[in-house]
């Protein structure tokens, strides 16, 4: 089992990469990082990750899920690539796990996958007015799970995030 996850090349949330990075290990899931370039990312808190992939080098029969990490370069970076929503469509049209956390679950409402879903987010004005534009239902809850959308609503629900995405992938 193994599981793409995607961040903003540069300003990701740091604990938002490594809560999940550290639950899929210990779970024993695979995964590959990707962002808009190969390379050197760079963390809000200072952290850094490297993708090994770009967006277009995805093969996205390859993984079981995806997952978009969040930060301030979410909203330059991801909410409107072309690819990314291609990916994210993908995966939701497959029935497998679309997961977002911060910022980031913008990408899955520009996708057009969040009508008529219950999700999470980071409340900015901007963030809220795209989900709610993506027919979403705004929640207070740290992290929603609804059918194969996992979101997340910041840093601090990281670690639950991470724990909902293994149990989901789990089955």
């Amino acid at each position: 089992m193994k599981i793409l996850v995607v961040i903003p090349p540069d300003q990701f949330r740091d604990e938002e990469l490594a809560e999940p990075l550290a639950a899929f290990q210990t779970a024993g899931v695979s995964y590959d990082i990707a962002s808009t370039r190969r390379g050197e990312c760079k963390g809000m808190l200072g952290g850094r990750a490297t993708a090994s992939l770009s967006l277009e080098e995805v093969n996205p029969a390859e993984y079981s899920g995806i997952v978009i990490i969040g930060g301030s370069g979410s909203p330059a970076h991801l909410w409107d690539h072309e690819m990314l929503i291609k990916l994210v469509e993908y995966f939701f049209r497959n029935r497998k796990v679309v997961a977002a956390i911060c910022l980031s679950p913008v990408v899955l409402a520009h996708a057009g996958i969040l009508k008529g879903k219950t999700a999470a987010c980071y409340m900015s004005p901007a963030s809220k007015r795209e989900i709610l534009k993506g027919g979403a239902h705004l929640s207070e809850e740290a992290v929603v799970v609804d059918g194969d959308i996992i979101t997340a609503n910041g840093p601090a629900a990281a670690k639950e995030f991470a724990g909902a995405i293994v149990r989901h992938l789990k089955g």
